[in-house]
């Protein structure tokens, strides 16, 4: 998929309820729930960081290349160019980036499942930390009509990306940021407070 990236994304307490509502509003699944393992890259300098761009390898169903760039948060919506396409093999695709200079710099992981709903996508995501769901759509509008309808508080939108949340709690729990597992916070999961985030369900 290559262009712009419009999505909000909240923290929830009861995922189950939500993926309820989408099944009982007639949702379409895009994606059955699926492991996702990201690799996130950067120069040694860490320029991409720096100037808020992603170099990231995705391991889902398929193999994925992506770069986005700086983020934009408009009233509680993100905007972001986005490029990403296929590769045949996930390994060589790490080989090759890290042959051009790039070096790991995050690995995280999570559960997706993917749903369609009055033409924006609804991302239901369990990660190492908490649940969320994030709405993807072509503007403001309709993530704010989809968000409504699934009974989530528009304001409680969370603009920080799931590195930069996965980053926040690292570091304050001690925790390798090349080794975000679900097994690295099996006894050790954060509350919102310690996210930084509110509940929005």
């Amino acid at each position: 998929m290559n262009g712009q990236e419009i999505e909000s994304k909240f923290y929830v307490s009861n995922l189950k309820k939500i993926k309820a509502k989408l099944t009982g509003l007639g949702a379409i699944l895009i994606q059955p729930r699926v492991h996702e393992a990201n690799l996130r890259f950067d120069t040694p300098k860490q320029d991409l960081r720096k100037t808020g761009r992603v170099l990231r390898l995705r391991q889902d169903e398929t193999a994925k290349m992506t770069y986005k760039g700086a983020s934009k948060a408009v009233k509680g919506v993100a905007h972001r160019k986005e490029i990403e396409f296929e590769i045949a093999n996930f390994a060589a695709g790490k080989e090759l980036i890290e042959a051009l200079g790039y070096e790991l710099i995050l690995f995280y992981e999570k559960y997706r499942t993917t749903y369609e709903l009055n033409k924006t996508q609804i991302m239901l995501d369990e990660l190492p930390y908490g649940n969320f769901v994030e709405i993807e759509g072509r503007n403001i509008k309709s993530i704010q009509k989809t968000a409504g309808i699934l009974g989530l508080d528009f304001s409680k939108a969370v603009t920080a990306s799931y590195p930069a949340l996965f980053e926040r709690v690292a570091k304050g729990m001690r925790i390798d940021t090349r080794a975000l597992s679900f097994k690295a916070f099996k006894s050790k999961k954060p509350n919102a407070e310690k996210l930084g985030v509110e509940k929005a369900d």
